[in-house]
């Protein structure tokens, strides 16, 4: 008897457990609509800015994320960005900016990025990468902004538009 009602009760124990069980409906996976890594948000913040660079001004727009806010409270704002690799420029601020990093995998000429909290990094060549960075923006129309920055160092001036 003590046996039977041990079955019975571990049954009735097993059953209840089960039935509380509940699995939350799983979202499609649509990269096109879904940010698994929230670095960004594919939706700008309405934010153009211009960059000036000698004589060619180049319009592009912000991401609306956090670190693309602080960037935005620097406006105006004029630099020398050093070049490296012979692929991007970058300019290292003194303070930090607030950072979700991941990694893009790609990054895009024209691409507007943030490598850890204090480093500027406007790219103009195209290629993969292993780093991690948290993304601001990207220029608009891309066209004539390797000769513009050319191979050295080159002062740069971000502004709103």
């Amino acid at each position: 008897m003590k046996h039977t009602l041990v079955i019975i009760f571990s049954l009735l124990f097993i059953s209840a457990s089960c039935a509380s069980c509940k699995k939350e409906p799983s979202a499609p996976n649509n990269s096109d609509t879904e940010n698994i890594n929230g670095n960004d948000n594919t939706n700008p913040t309405g934010s153009k800015m211009k960059i000036k660079i000698g004589p060619s001004t180049f319009s592009a727009t912000l991401l609306d994320n956090p670190t693309a806010t602080a960037f935005k409270a620097l406006l105006p704002l004029t630099i020398n960005m050093r070049d490296l690799n012979s692929n991007e420029k970058f300019f290292d601020f003194a303070n930090g900016l607030p950072t979700n990093a991941a990694n893009p995998g790609n990054i895009q000429t024209g691409d507007l990025m943030l490598y850890g909290n204090k480093t500027l990094v406007l790219f103009y060549k195209s290629f993969s990468t292993s780093y991690s960075y948290t993304k601001l923006g990207r220029i608009t129309d891309i066209t004539g902004l390797t000769a513009a920055l050319g191979a050295g160092n080159v002062t740069i001036t971000f502004e709103l538009e």
